[in-house]
């Protein structure tokens, strides 16, 4: 509907009125219109690191699937995607697992043996170890993902409230011209209410599209943390089964 109203208006009209906002309202528009620009870079650059990181995850999960003993590739090519955050949870489980390894005086190289994959047992309290590890680099990745994210929700709830105060600005500055020219007459005061208004209308620019935005990537991020969440439980109940008897 606003858009609309606006796209009916001739160019010259919205910068006729912008050309007439007030101070205060300028600073504010201006204000706005830098907290669109970084609103839209989180946006873009968000979608695609998430993009990316859920694609590279389910990449991994393939390749880990495949395998029969759960560290398999951390001792073998290791091969690390920089922006997979599933194999973060996995790396660090390994390294955990490596560390309880290391006190029962077996280095992990030995989970290598002639005939296959040795089973070397380990106890719950090991095992526990290992999944508090892995839980600990969800939430930490979980972090990560929602970085930046909650500006979205800043942007979205305080612009409509800084275009309001604008055109409040603006109003009050418009009567205020009225009273001290002696004119009643609305065709003095309606220019200077309508550039008013237009605060109002940059702030609802910037609210609407951070709004949609946010919802989107809070999904995204939503999604990728049941992803590690799952895997967690996935890796530890695979090490139960190969190393607890």
């Amino acid at each position: 509907m606003l858009a609309d109203i606006l796209l009916t208006m001739p160019c010259a009209s919205l910068l006729s009125m912008m050309l007439k906002m007030d101070q205060p309202g300028i600073v504010i528009s201006l204000l706005l219109f830098g907290g669109s620009v970084y609103a839209w870079s989180i946006m873009v650059s968000k979608l695609i690191y998430l993009k990316t990181a859920r694609d590279e995850s389910q990449a991994f999960l393939r390749r880990y699937r495949a395998l029969k003993h759960p560290a398999e590739l951390y001792l073998g090519e290791r091969r690390r995607t920089a922006q997979a955050p599933v194999q973060a949870v996995y790396d660090q489980a390994c390294a955990a697992l490596e560390a309880v390894l290391d006190v029962q005086g077996i280095g992990a190289e030995h989970l290598h043996a002639e005939g296959g994959l040795s089973r070397v047992p380990l106890s719950d309290r090991q095992i526990r170890s290992v999944q508090n590890a892995a839980e600990r680099m969800v939430a930490d990745q979980a972090l990560l993902l929602e970085s930046s994210v909650g500006y979205l929700a800043s942007a979205a709830n305080m612009a409509p409230f800084l275009g309001l105060l604008g055109t409040v600005l603006g109003v009050m500055g418009a009567f205020g011209s009225m009273a001290g020219s002696g004119s009643a007459l609305l065709s003095e005061v309606a220019p200077g209410i309508a550039s008013a208004l237009m605060t109002t209308v940059v702030g609802l620019f910037v609210a609407l599209p951070s709004s949609i935005g946010y919802n989107i990537l809070s999904d995204r991020v939503r999604q990728l943390t049941v992803m590690m969440d799952n895997f967690a439980q996935e890796l530890v109940g695979d090490l139960e089964r190969v190393h607890v008897s």
